[in-house]
């Protein structure tokens, strides 16, 4: 078994921005598809919020529920976004990663998304030769798992040549991620670091996000709660790492980041984590 770290991000809203246009765009292919399923549009707005709440994935629940051919859907959705006409590379996401010590960490692509989509965000934004790895979605088996389902993060680990069943290979792993629900299952399985990647956004900018977490997550009342038991540190903008490491669960989570230009990669001993920043 591998002796260093695997750092697995994950790619869409994590290494580009998610106030680009993809995520809206997203949402209304996945939408649209509902309706041409047959579904009345309150209906179709009803339940793409349900299966992301529920498993984390539209099409998750679509396979499950309706029995529909996962390819067929990959193509109507994620493989028919201009995705060249919204991303570019980032010159300061790209020295982040080339400052990782690739003798001690591993880093590896964690997607919810088929092969096809990744490959092509990492190669528009320039990445993809700095990862050693990708997990995808295998949209070609009906029972395909997905993040946050405990199976996944099993299949990440032996692919990354790690043990899913050995603490000490779990103790290796960090993981980075905008769902809070992927990164608590992470930290369930006693993965080296969770880390939940919160970025910055307006409210407009926000709106048009579907996941269980924005789901949840609405509310000032709600968002008050989490800020403050997240400590939050002020700073001028971008904010630098908002990390709990005393050993205490903060939400679920062992650090929030709220800027992509940070990343928090493992330090010695491996249960405490430092942060790597890219900004000038």
């Amino acid at each position: 078994m591998s002796q260093q770290y695997v750092v697995f991000f994950d790619i869409d809203n994590c290494l580009y921005s998610a106030s680009t246009a993809i995520s809206h765009l997203m949402t209304t292919r996945i939408r649209q598809y509902f309706v041409d399923l047959g579904f009345p549009e309150e209906e179709a707005e009803r339940l793409l919020n349900q299966y992301y709440r529920q498993y984390g994935l539209a099409i998750r629940g679509l396979v499950k529920s309706h029995n529909i051919d996962p390819i067929h859907f990959n193509e109507k959705c994620d493989d028919s976004l201009p995705l060249e006409n919204f991303l570019k590379p980032d010159p300061l996401i790209r020295q982040l990663l080339l400052d990782i010590d690739r003798s001690k960490v591993c880093v590896w692509g964690a997607t919810n998304a088929y092969i096809t989509h990744a490959e092509r965000v990492l190669t528009i934004l320039g990445l993809r030769d700095l990862f050693e790895g990708r997990v995808s979605c295998d949209y070609a088996d009906p029972a395909f798992t997905c993040k946050p389902e405990p199976e996944y993060y099993a299949m990440a680990m032996s692919r990354a040549s790690l043990d899913p069943t050995s603490p000490k290979d779990r103790a290796k792993c960090l993981f980075i991620d905008d769902s809070l629900s992927n990164v608590r299952a992470a930290r369930v399985l006693q993965w080296g670091s969770s880390v939940w990647f919160r970025e910055r956004l307006t409210p407009a900018q926000r709106a048009h996000l579907v996941s269980g977490d924005e789901v949840s997550l609405t509310g000032e009342a709600i968002q008050a709660k989490v800020e403050r038991e997240l400590k939050a540190h002020s700073g001028a903008y971008p904010e630098q790492l908002k990390q709990s490491l005393d050993g205490r669960d903060t939400e679920g989570v062992d650090a929030v980041i709220h800027t992509r230009n940070t990343l928090i990669v493992p330090s010695q001993p491996p249960d405490r984590v430092l942060t790597v920043n890219a900004d000038t």
